[in-house]
């Protein structure tokens, strides 16, 4: 019988450690290769558009007076700008509160062929002047009140 000296057995254990590791390493970037989202303003777009169909994400802000909803209720149309480019956008779906014109917007989805960006999903961003629905018409001894009560 042959058996390995306690130091090669290290040797031996570290290798396949190393290995194992390597591997996952590898499997686990080869699963995540379809999920990055590229981030990209108008402006971007329009110097170097994502292929066709890639997931990427487009950031800005929604213009005044491009928001158009479709006979269908679900579907709208608006335009994202950045003061350089425009970028007009699709979405079906139900669209966040805080989804106005003028307001930031970071869509989740691909470009079409036609140039049009094609979204799966809207997160809409607000200002630091932003006021919650049930706090908008309080008095500012009451909206105190109310804070107080929640904590």
């Amino acid at each position: 019988m042959n058996a390995l000296k306690p130091k090669h057995q290290r040797l031996v254990l570290l290798s396949v450690a190393l290995v194992a590791l390597i591997g996952a390493a590898l499997l686990a970037a080869w699963a995540l290769r379809n999920q990055a989202s590229y981030f990209y303003v108008p402006s971007d777009m329009a110097a170097n558009p994502p292929a066709p169909g890639q997931a990427v994400r487009l950031g800005g802000m929604v213009e005044q007076g491009s928001l158009k909803r479709r006979a269908d209720g679900l579907t709208i149309d608006f335009v994202v700008g950045d003061g350089k480019a425009r970028v007009p956008v699709v979405f079906s779906g139900i669209v966040p509160d805080l989804f106005v014109e003028g307001s930031g917007v970071v869509a989740e989805g691909s470009l079409r062929p036609d140039g049009t960006f094609a979204a799966t999903d809207l997160l809409a961003k607000h200002d630091e002047n932003y006021m919650p629905r049930e706090l908008a018409d309080m008095t500012e001894a009451q909206k105190r009140e109310a804070i107080a009560e929640t904590e």
